[in-house]
């Protein structure tokens, strides 16, 4: 019995992180991606050949 709530504890700290995880991930991407874009700008979408 002791091993179903240590594996649900483990669960629920799981699902807590996920969201901070996520969050972290987006604003990571999205902040690489603005600063590319302010020293860059247009490279992006328009690349030189």
């Amino acid at each position: 019995m002791q091993n179903t709530s240590e594996q649900k504890s483990y669960f629920l700290r799981y699902l807590s992180l996920a969201p901070v995880l996520a969050v972290l991930a987006v604003s990571i991407a999205f902040s690489t991606w603005a600063v590319f874009n302010f020293f860059f700008p247009d490279l992006l979408f328009h690349p030189m050949p």
